[in-house]
């Protein structure tokens, strides 16, 4: 028989054999996660090949989708050109007989240049300078007219489809003011303004451009005309620097040239960041969020917003926000909030301030009562009552309202310091020694009324008086302070009291006149 072996010669021989177990194992695991992370790398890159080819596909059908539907679009383009040309045509020759016929009337029917008071006289004076392609005479009715902007603003657009050329005809109207002032008489005045007369007639000729059978993607104007547009945009953009830049440019001016650029389409997206100036510039004008999506300038537009809110303009920026629905990411509420403290602030700075020490409540309360009601406004125009209530602020403006009206009440007119207090009889005035036939009358003195130019004098003779002491201070004494009105006299007094001075400038019946104050 075999001996049998030692245990610790069995553990030799069999620990090599476990080892390489061991081994092996750890291998086969290392290497089944190596191919698990393999695999899931794999599955990954065929996920974002199976998205990215999804995401080509679905470009490729958007494309299609698009190039199918601007070959439609330029398909009916060429194929309506010779119908839009055609009544184009049609209508110009009916609007030359028209013209034709309106020459030969007899003119003593029919007078332009007289007053109309209704908006139908006003509509045929319109047509009858359309017809003639009488621009001056157009533009001359047109800026006396401004008083009625709501009615021109129906009826223009009206009248100008009577124009052979209505884009010519309104170039040639507006040549006298834009792109440059050409007056031989100019003032900084708002009253000789005209930007508002240029801005009526471009938002007037849109309509009347407009293609009959596709509509406003293609505006019937010659390229003569169009081109002339486009040099009339150049010479204002390189009259900015005799403007004193984009900086100190009038907003009637960047409002005519912006919608001038609208009403042709010439507009350049090499010029979009001198628009988003302009825009940001007169951002306040209601129009000028609509302009600005007409310029193209939708992806400034945050940016834009931005800046509003940084110069302090809360309230336009709020404007801008809902033009562009971007209400989410400028939420209102808080921007009207932050702008009634920045009113706040300001009326308060008023006050402290001390070159406005005689009227500085005043004008601290007109700009509060400013905000109040553009801060309504706004709150009502865009339906935000349920997240901003306005019940407190129309509390506020109330009582601005009756402090105001409280400091508008005459004040009580004290007692004569030099009236007798043992009978009652007046005292001499300090200074009647030095008048001439100085008399002071025992009878009460009638109410000092101021005599209207209008009314007719006394038939009774009014003696001569001496002039009355000059101590009105700053302001000038009446005229004729012994004039009074005929139906305002009591019944017991036909006159004046002979002698009766009007003594210290006391009821003379003229109240203190203070320049009005305007806000924003």
């Amino acid at each position: 028989m075999g001996s049998i072996p030692d245990p610790g010669e069995l553990t030799e021989l069999t620990r090599p054999s476990f080892d390489e177990f061991q081994r092996q194992t750890s291998l086969m695991t290392s290497c089944t996660l190596l191919w698990k992370e393999l695999s899931d790398h794999f599955t990954s890159l065929e996920q974002n090949l199976q998205k990215k080819s999804e995401a080509l596909r679905r470009k490729i059908r958007t494309l299609d989708c698009e190039t199918k539907a601007s070959l439609d679009y330029l398909k009916k383009r060429e194929v309506t050109i010779d119908g839009s040309v055609e009544i184009v045509l049609d209508r110009v020759d009916e609007h030359k007989e028209d013209a034709l016929k309106s020459l030969g009337t007899d003119q003593d029917s029919f007078n332009p240049d007289g007053e109309v008071d209704d908006g139908d006289g006003m509509m045929m004076v319109l047509k009858d300078f359309c017809l003639k392609m009488d621009s001056k005479g157009f533009w001359k009715f047109l800026i006396t007219k401004k008083k009625e902007l709501d009615t021109l603003r129906s009826q223009v657009p009206v009248a100008l489809a009577e124009c052979v050329d209505p884009p010519r005809f309104v170039l040639e109207a507006m040549s006298e003011v834009f792109p440059v002032d050409r007056r031989a008489k100019k003032s900084s005045d708002n009253g000789n303004d005209l930007g508002w007369a240029c801005v009526v007639v471009l938002e007037s000729l849109i309509p009347v451009m407009v293609d009959p059978l596709i509509g406003k993607s293609r505006l019937l104007v010659t390229p003569s005309v169009k081109e002339r547009a486009k040099k009339i945009a150049d010479a204002w953009k390189a009259s900015l620097e005799e403007r004193g830049g984009i900086e100190n440019v009038k907003t009637p001016d960047v409002h005519t040239f912006l919608q001038h650029l609208v009403t042709f389409g010439i507009v350049k997206s090499e010029d979009l960041d001198l628009y988003r100036k302009l825009v940001v510039g007169s951002a306040w004008r209601k129009q000028m969020p609509r302009l600005a999506i007409s310029l193209g300038l939708g992806d400034k537009m945050p940016e834009m917003i931005q800046e509003l809110i940084s110069r302090g303009q809360q309230l336009d920026a709020v404007h801008f926000t809902h033009e562009f629905g971007l209400v989410d990411k400028f939420p209102p509420v808080p921007l009207l909030k932050a702008y009634l403290r920045d009113a706040k602030k300001a009326a308060a700075s008023i006050i402290e301030d001390p070159n406005n020490t005689n009227r500085a409540a005043h004008l601290a309360a007109r700009k509060e009562q400013s905000a109040l009601q553009t801060v309504i406004k706004c709150i009502e125009e865009y339906k935000l009552e349920a997240e901003f209530p306005v019940e407190n602020l129309k509390k506020r403006l109330e009582q601005l309202e009756k402090t105001k009206t409280e400091k508008k009440r005459p004040a009580a007119v004290p007692a004569n310091k030099r009236t007798r207090a043992s009978n009652g009889g007046p005292m001499p005035p300090a200074k009647a020694g030095r008048l001439t036939n100085a008399y002071v009358s025992s009878f009460p003195a009638p109410p000092a009324f101021v005599r209207s130019p209008s009314h007719t004098q006394y038939h009774v003779g009014i003696p001569t008086y001496p002039s009355p002491p000059a101590i009105y201070g700053n302001r000038s004494p009446p005229s004729n302070p012994y004039a009074y009105s005929p139906e305002a006299v009591p019944p017991p007094y036909a006159a004046a009291p002979i002698g009766y001075p009007a003594y210290g400038g006391y009821g003379n019946g003229l109240a203190p006149a203070y320049q009005q104050a305007y806000y924003r």
